[in-house]
């Protein structure tokens, strides 16, 4: 889960910074899981939200998703990247599938 300190990161326009939670060690019916079964988490958590997609008339479009949000994105979207020793993914907002309520 992602902690609550701030990062030193600010994305641009419409991406978001998720720190994707860990994956599953275990199955539903209990077989232990080794890291090399294990699928690339699709959930996280967003930490950083940039200010929106610049539009043709100048304005900032609405950003759907803001910080603490639990998204689901895309097996393959965005970029992996390392900030303070913590792995993060940033993906465009038109990479989330869906948020969590």
């Amino acid at each position: 889960m992602a902690t609550s300190t701030k990062i030193n990161l600010r994305p641009l326009d419409d991406r978001v910074v998720v720190e994707p939670s860990e994956a599953e060690e275990t199955t539903a019916g209990g077989i232990v899981l080794p890291d090399s079964a294990k699928e690339k988490p699709q959930r996280g958590t967003v930490v950083a939200v940039g200010p929106g997609k610049l539009l043709d008339s100048g304005a900032r479009g609405e950003v759907s998703v803001a910080v603490g949000d639990t998204v689901i994105y895309g097996k393959y979207g965005g970029s992996d990247i390392e900030v303070d020793g913590r792995e993060m993914k940033i993906l465009r907002e038109n990479d989330i599938l869906a948020k969590v309520l």
